[in-house]
């Protein structure tokens, strides 16, 4: 069964930073594309990076490139969103997905704020 644990949401000023991560199980995480999704109040969910198997060919959307980076630990079935230079259009829910699969993780919340 496909299970994916977000987790490093959390409050945080404008300008700063956290690192999101996805725990991945039930499946051979090296063998898949992975992404990250988020949704805003209000809004539709949208994925804004996505990274392939070998973590060579990686993709932003344009609302976070040069900001965010994703990456993949394909030992620790773990990937990883660092956020930096965050504003307060990036609080939303973000999620890790398998982009084979059709199976949401619980998110994780982050909230940017002064």
């Amino acid at each position: 069964q496909v299970r994916l644990v977000e987790s490093g949401g959390g409050l945080v000023q404008p300008g700063g930073s956290l690192r999101l991560s996805c725990v991945a199980s039930g499946f051979t995480f090296r063998d898949h594309a992975m992404a990250w999704y988020r949704q805003a109040p209000g809004k539709e969910r949208e994925m804004i990076a996505r990274i392939l198997s070998t973590g060579v060919t990686i993709d932003y959307a344009d609302s976070v490139k040069g900001r965010f980076a994703i990456s993949r630990d394909n030992v620790g079935n773990t990937l990883h969103l660092q956020m930096n230079s965050l504003k307060s259009a990036d609080t939303a829910v973000y999620y890790c997905k398998a982009l084979a699969f059709g199976y949401w993780g619980q998110g994780t919340q982050v909230t940017v704020s002064s």
